[in-house]
């Protein structure tokens, strides 16, 4: 059953977590937690609310939850507080014994949906009678269980936005080039960095079914597959233009899944890691405007108030499939487990586990 399938299948939330307070869910949450013990471990993304991440076992990223689910034998339940495809990649690391649980189940990501595997399956053949056996595919870790089983058995591996340098400059060690998966900004950025001009990268468009570049087709170097985030998207030079107008001694920093142009416009740019830990370290009465997840930004504002944070973006909204995760959703999956049952488990069949699994395994034996 597709993920889109699933979701119409889906329930409603019992109207009773409506009209309890937030204090008794929380109250009722901390009982469970003692309840179950070492048998359950939540994990929190670093987008999910404030109220979630009060009761995650450990925070990060997904790649860094997913690793540390693995790490945890004990735990029998990993309620998983991200959105799908992390949940994913959880329950590809952890052992059978363990059961992944993700709270909402329409908590997906855009970007992850925007590459199919029937959508991959038929650009690989169609590139692949332009280039012939000369591509190597990558994905982003923000993808499907699919896309990184299609890159573990191509010769391919997933990236993540701390590593995907190095793993770019493996895949030419590999290949003459390469498909970079699902998004399309980390790819573009990552590939300039390391000093490919813009004319040797084109766009696969799986919509329209086909490839558009403007330098010569066969100087092309980086396939960049028509993906993006949504609200990596809402950052744009115009803000920053306007900021440095306004408040000329702000810093601002960006995710890489934000457009090659603020990329370029910005004064730095890194993954959550990477714009959580130059914060930290900044010193006392800088300024800085962060463009990513609005959750994160309040968060690192509140952690440091010693400094000005804020987002670049000023009307920016939470991802909304991330913030589907809330109090009631998470105390319903906690007391479904009491009762013995496991409300939208996540589970990753044996070949996509496996292949998918080489791929992860190749990034991570290079970083």
């Amino acid at each position: 059953m597709s993920f889109l399938e699933k979701i119409a299948t889906l329930d409603r939330l019992p109207e009773h977590y409506q009209n309890m307070s937030i204090e008794e869910k929380k109250e009722r949450i901390r009982q469970i937690k003692q309840q179950l013990g070492n048998r359950l471990f939540i994990t929190g993304h670093h987008y999910q609310r404030d109220e979630v991440i009060e009761f995650a076992d450990a925070t990060g990223d997904s790649l860094q939850l997913a690793q540390l689910s693995k790490a945890n034998r004990e735990a029998e339940y990993i309620v998983f507080c991200g959105v799908h495809f992390m949940a994913e990649t959880a329950d590809m690391l952890t052992e059978d014994h363990q059961h992944v649980i993700l709270p909402d189940l329409k908590a997906g990501c855009s970007m992850a949906d925007m590459a199919d595997i029937d959508q991959t399956e038929h650009a690989w053949i169609e590139l692949q009678k332009v280039y012939g056996d000369t591509i190597l595919p990558l994905t982003y870790v923000n993808s499907t269980a699919a896309i990184k089983a299609f890159c573990g058995r191509n010769g391919g591996a997933t990236v993540t936005s701390s590593n995907a340098k190095a793993m770019v400059q493996w895949a030419f060690t590999q290949k003459q080039r390469l498909l970079f998966l699902p998004d399309q900004h980390l790819g573009r950025n990552t590939a300039y960095e390391l000093g490919i001009p813009l004319k040797e990268m084109a766009i696969w468009d799986p919509i329209a079914r086909e490839l558009i570049c403007e330098g010569p087709i066969e100087d092309v170097k980086v396939i960049l597959w028509k993906g993006h985030c949504s609200v990596h998207e809402k950052f744009t030079v115009a803000q920053i233009d306007q900021l440095r107008n306004t408040s000329p001694k702000t810093n601002i920093i960006v995710h890489p899944e934000c457009t090659f142009d603020v990329v370029q416009a910005a004064d730095l740019n890194g993954s959550t890691h990477y714009i959580i830990e130059t914060i930290k370290n900044a010193p006392a009465g800088t300024s800085w405007a962060v463009g990513t997840e609005m959750n994160l930004v309040n968060r690192l504002a509140q952690q440091f108030p010693d400094k000005d944070v804020f987002s670049l973006n000023s009307t920016m909204c939470p991802c909304l499939t991330m913030n589907r995760i809330d109090l009631d959703h998470l105390l319903w999956s906690l007391e479904e487990i009491v009762e013995g049952r496991l409300h939208y488990p996540i589970t990753v069949d044996k070949q996509t586990t496996d292949e998918g699994n080489l791929a992860l395994k190749r990034m991570l034996e290079r970083v």
